[in-house]
């Protein structure tokens, strides 16, 4: 402490520091130092190690990668299987009909890759060119000079107890400083939906949306695995009113990735994400495959889908955006990395032609093939608000004129869609009985491999927990006991009556409850650098 009782900070300073180290963040950095080696570049990351906290499907088209790193081919990552085969299905609970795959699925030349290991792979390449990668710093908050410019993020303090007092292993975070600060953050970023609010970032454009992707990697018996083969679904488990749908990748030695994407515009009080995958995997085209295999990591993840008419400005005084934390992910395509390499690469150069100005960036990005990508599919995801069936209309329409629709549909948030128990009328799900593993999502979280020390401050904050109790429980009967793929959320009964147990060290960091929360009284916080999952090749 110093004399006046503050915390004395050790400080760095950087030309740039760059908030996450996912495709994004990683790109970017690389990029900056091809173009101007002279720079000092930082990325910090809060997961334990790089890629710890990465998942999505994924494949990737490999054009912005081929430009960034032109013979990565020669040397790819660890799980990186050429595409071969796709195919797209809509399913009933007893079987299913095989459809024309939509040209955006189409992924001829394209890579199913894990995307956690694909970041662990960029790192050492981005280290080469003299990169400083911290993995275990999460940054707290942003630091502001006086006219309240972005002058770089501080570290969270390590050693605080739960109650807010310090261990004998007390640590406080450093102060990194730059010139610059990128935020790559991904998806529903901590420090990103601060910014946005204070700088008013998101005023000239819709709502940001949001999906939940739950996946999991099985290793299957010997022979059921065609490398490179690619399977999508719509239908069931979902109901026509609800956005959802299914993926389902081979991988080289005997793998599996699967996973299921489900809207968080969904309307009923009652949908539970996490368990909708389960019955997904259940379906007669999806068991023969499982049965007899074994998970080998599983998590969750928000996706960000609001599109072209949801993204907000990403330059403000000191600081840009950059990849899924701006929100440039191509729905159609469920495809984000590309963009996320593109958009990075595209801040690298206008910092460098800038001499490190944030100015103009946003214009910038707007004008790139990145955004037209987008513009032209800005219709397909919001014609799904109105069901499954104007859904696939809507998006025959919007991808026979390339979007040249005079028309734009507007986003609503995604936790004012969910609609009161006593208004709305749950469909009959008849999920049918499961035998899969995990048998719940306590098990999932297992699989997860999360680790939080229990004795710190909780990071997921809520403001008024009598709401709980009160109106959230007449009017949703909690549904965050519901859409919480990890079992975070409790409505326990004892003594002292009903109230809110938040299981903190569950928690996977997908941030769905930060979005679907309707009271909005939730916020999600970072919690000590290095906790949270720690996914294997998600």
């Amino acid at each position: 402490m110093s004399e006046d009782g503050q915390v004395e900070r050790d400080v760095m300073e950087y030309d740039v520091v760059t908030v996450g180290a996912g495709p994004a963040g990683l790109a970017f950095a690389i990029r900056l130092k091809q173009l101007d080696p002279g720079l000092s570049v930082c990325v910090i990351e809060k997961a334990s190690t790089i890629g710890a906290h990465i998942l999505s499907g994924a494949v990737i088209e490999p054009g912005p990668l081929d430009t960034l790193l032109p013979g990565w081919r020669d040397a790819p990552p660890p799980i990186c299987v050429p595409a071969q085969e796709d195919e797209f299905w809509f399913l009933t609970r007893t079987g299913g009909r095989r459809l024309p795959v939509p040209p955006g699925m189409k992924n001829h030349g394209n890579f199913i890759v894990s995307l956690g290991a694909l970041c662990a792979w960029l790192a050492p390449q981005a280290e080469a060119l003299g990169v400083e990668i911290y993995p275990g710093f999460a940054a707290a908050q942003t630091l502001h000079d006086d006219s309240g410019r972005v002058v770089g993020v501080r570290i969270g303090d390590m050693g605080v107890a739960r109650d807010g007092s310090h261990k004998p292993g007390y640590t406080p975070g450093i102060d990194i400083r730059a010139k610059v600060t990128v935020l790559a953050e991904g998806a529903r970023g901590h420090l990103t939906k601060r910014l946005i609010e204070r700088f008013r970032l998101d005023a000239d454009c819709d709502p940001q949306g949001y999906s939940i992707g739950i996946k999991e990697l099985w290793q299957v018996p010997a022979g059921r695995v065609s490398p490179g083969r690619i399977v999508h679904s719509i239908g069931w488990p979902a109901d026509s009113r609800t956005y959802g749908g299914s993926f389902l990748y081979h991988l080289d030695q005997d793998r599996i990735a699967l996973g299921y994407v489900s809207g968080l515009d969904y309307r009923d009080p009652r949908y539970q994400p996490w368990e909708a995958f389960q019955q997904w995997k259940h379906h007669p085209l999806v068991k023969p495959l499982l049965e007899g295999g074994s998970i080998l990591s599983a998590g969750a993840r928000a996706i960000v889908t609001g599109g072209w008419q949801s993204l907000p400005k990403v330059e403000m005084p000191g600081a840009l955006l950059i990849g899924d934390t701006a929100g440039l992910l191509n729905v159609p395509k469920i495809k984000g990395t590309h963009q996320a390499i593109r958009s990075g690469m595209l801040a690298a150069e206008h910092l460098v032609e800038s001499k490190l100005a944030p100015e103009g960036f946003d214009a910038r990005l707007r004008a790139s093939p990145a955004m037209a990508e987008l513009r032209k599919v800005r219709n397909i995801k919001p014609g799904f608000k109105r069901g499954l069936w104007f859904g696939l209309l809507n998006a025959a329409w919007e991808t026979a004129t390339a979007g040249l629709s005079p028309w734009t549909l507007r986003n609503q948030p995604d936790w004012s869609s969910l609609e009161k128990v006593g208004e709305y009328e749950s469909p009959k799900r008849d999920w049918v009985e499961r035998t899969l593993p995990p048998r719940d999502r306590l098990a999932g979280v297992y699989f997860a491999a999360t680790e939080h020390d229990e004795d710190q401050p909780v990071h997921l904050q809520v403001a008024d927990t009598s709401v709980c109790v009160t109106r959230c429980a007449e009017e949703y009967a909690n549904p965050c006991t519901r859409f919480c793929p990890a079992g975070v959320y409790e409505i326990v009964e004892d003594a002292a009556g009903k109230r809110l147990q938040i299981n903190a060290a569950n928690c996977v960091h997908c941030k769905t409850c930060d979005i679907k929360d309707p009271y909005r009284i939730i916020d999600w916080v970072t919690p000590e650098g290095g906790a949270g999952p720690n996914y294997q090749n998600l």
